[in-house]
């Protein structure tokens, strides 16, 4: 990391922190007046031992003193609970609303931000990096009143023997300058360790979500050596780290206790010469010992606020990400469904993955798919089809041309009206950790149980969900790891039934789902699609013998279309994709 990078970096968090602050004023406030109370109480002690000891001496009335001492330490006691309960709620208050503010943020950026950036990367900057800014948050209520307290000792000292005091707080410039240094030298060691822990957390997820990729490859020590390599790497940093506090935090320790020495070697002359009392050593001896504490939190604040700054750098990176697929400024609505609602029409299409500078996936891809019309897409693997899809639900923008849906271009709709209108039905099924129903009703979560249930059976999935522990109340568990493949496929397949939409897309959707069963789900599907435009994606010709036309996609354009059987007798290319397939199984 370049050095010229550091202070932009900083300037970053700073900024993010600070509008935490401003818009947590009146909590944080608070917990400063609290401990402006705190430290009247605590500054107020020693002078009521001086005036106790020195009154004690001339004859006076001691225990009138003590009781003194007493009540102040019970206000400043009361205030201590006060000033720490609301330094941790306004610090947890924080934590919250800026992972709630990042979460938000993170569920609107696009495919291409979550193609490139590891889960592991965000779970880190969703937990330990706002952790570091909660821990800031909470101190600066207890910082800024220990740094009262250094404030009014000093004035107090100054003001009864200002050489005494200067002997003992000649340190605070040497405590200053090494605060300085020690922030300076934290600070990119405390990035590079956040980094490489973000970096592990990546591989511990990759682990633990493709455990049974790894199990059944016998990749386990494959994965445990890499693990092992990021975790050395998170070890070496954090022994720089150390290293670094090593050096400077027992000088930032011990400077202050220096003026400890000054006090009781040149205050001790003064006793003796007649110039102080015994009472006034006692009590700048007193403050002295009340300085330390301060002084040395003064000194952790430093490097907390160096990983709180690393830590709301890499937060407001994430929120600095503007996302690419966004709302239009006036954006258009659909027209009213009709029958036969949903007419899809690609334009001279050309998308590539990595933008206009990249490789083209589609190119010059003009299609149009009619209201109602069922289409099957199809070519060899990699050719497009399920990119195809993603721009129908606009995952992704075409670098050129656009995608109209009924006659409106889909950037000129609410991304969330669009998706209204789309069910999707993935090869790869993701299923929730929490009820059957729940995951079913997941893109209507107020339908009715019977409106749900009635879904599962056109799915054929009401059977096996009514044979669960508990129907379908039946939490599922990671990913629905629980059920076979061919269960979390009729579960998905339902899921989308009870989204009713405009528009069905259907990506390897009957992959998992045994032959018998595939049957009945392509019944309950060909019902489905009466009347509505479905797009189906699939290698098996069983799957797309659904579709009334089929649109065979080579180079990233469209290079035949017809049905199965005209392909089969007049296109070798199609020949070519289907030749295996066809031997081992052909549409009924």
């Amino acid at each position: 990391m370049s050095t010229d990078a550091i202070p932009k970096q900083r300037r970053a968090g700073l900024s993010l922190i600070a509008g935490i602050l401003w818009q947590q004023r009146l909590g944080v406030g608070l917990g400063v007046g609290s401990g402006l109370l705190w430290t009247s109480g605590k500054i107020a002690v020693p002078a009521l031992v001086r005036q106790g000891i020195d009154r004690g001496l001339s004859g006076g009335a001691p225990l009138r003193w003590a009781a003194y001492i007493l009540l102040a330490g019970l206000f400043s006691a009361l205030f201590t609970g006060l000033r720490r309960y609301l330094a941790f709620r306004e610090g947890r208050r924080a934590e919250a609303n800026l992972r709630a503010r990042l979460f938000a943020h993170i569920e609107t950026l696009h495919f291409g931000f979550h193609d490139r950036v590891p889960v592991g990367e965000l779970m880190s900057r969703c937990h330990a990096d706002l952790l570091q800014v909660q821990n800031f948050i909470t101190l600066i209520p207890l910082t800024l009143s220990n740094l009262m307290i250094v404030v009014a000792v000093t004035g107090i000292m100054l003001s009864m023997q200002p050489l005494l005091a200067l002997l003992a707080l000649g340190s605070l410039p040497l405590l200053n300058v090494l605060g300085r240094r020690f922030s300076l030298a934290l600070f990119p060691t405390l990035r590079g360790l956040q980094e490489q822990t973000a970096e592990l957390a990546s591989v511990v997820e990759e682990s633990v979500a493709g455990v049974r990729v790894i199990k059944g490859l016998g990749a386990e020590e494959v994965q445990q050596r890499k693990l092992a390599k990021e975790a050395d790497d998170v070890y070496v940093m954090a022994t720089r780290a150390a290293a670094v506090r090593s050096r400077f935090l027992p000088a930032l320790e011990l400077v202050p206790n220096l003026g400890q020495i000054f006090v009781l070697s040149y205050g001790g002359h003064l006793v003796l010469d007649g110039k102080i009392s015994v009472g006034t050593l006692v009590m700048f001896n007193f403050y002295v010992i009340v300085l330390v504490n301060p002084l040395r939190m003064l000194g952790q604040i430093i490097a907390q606020a160096e990983r709180a700054l690393v830590g709301a750098d890499r937060a407001a990176q994430v929120l600095a990400t503007q996302p690419a697929i966004v709302d239009p400024v006036r954006p258009l609505r659909l027209p009213a469904r009709s029958r036969r609602g949903g007419e899809v029409h690609f334009e001279q299409v050309d998308f590539g993955y990595a933008g206009a500078d990249g490789p083209l996936v589609l190119h010059d891809f003009d299609l149009r798919i009619t209201a109602g019309e069922s289409i099957a897409f199809v070519g060899e693997t990699g050719c497009g089809k399920s990119t195809v899809a993603k721009l129908i639900a606009r995952f992704y923008d075409p670098v050129r041309g656009r995608v109209c849906l009924d006659g409106v271009d889909l950037r000129d709709l609410r991304v969330r009206e669009l998706r209204q209108e789309l069910g999707i039905v993935f090869e790869e099924t993701f299923l929730f950790s929490e009820s059957v129903s729940a995951n079913i009703a997941l893109a209507r979560p107020h339908a009715t149980r019977q409106e749900i249930e009635r879904a599962a059976q056109l799915a054929f999935a009401h059977d096996f969900i009514c044979a669960l522990p508990q129907g379908y109340d039946t939490v599922l568990g990671e990913r629905g790891f629980s059920l076979s493949g061919g269960q979390r496929q009729r579960i998905a397949i339902a899921r989308a039934i009870l989204a009713d939409p405009r528009v069905l897309i259907l990506d390897d959707a009957t992959s998992s789902v045994d032959p018998q069963k595939e049957h009945e789900i392509r019944s309950a599907l060909a019902q489905l699609m009466q009347g509505r435009t479905t797009i189906v994606i699939s290698h098996r010709p069983v799957t797309i013998a659904l579709a009334e036309r089929l649109v065979l996609i080579a180079g990233g354009r469209v290079v035949a279309e017809g049905t199965h059987d005209q392909l089969l007798r007049e296109n070798a290319r199609y020949q070519r994709v289907f030749a295996a397939p066809v031997l081992a199984e052909s549409p009924p």
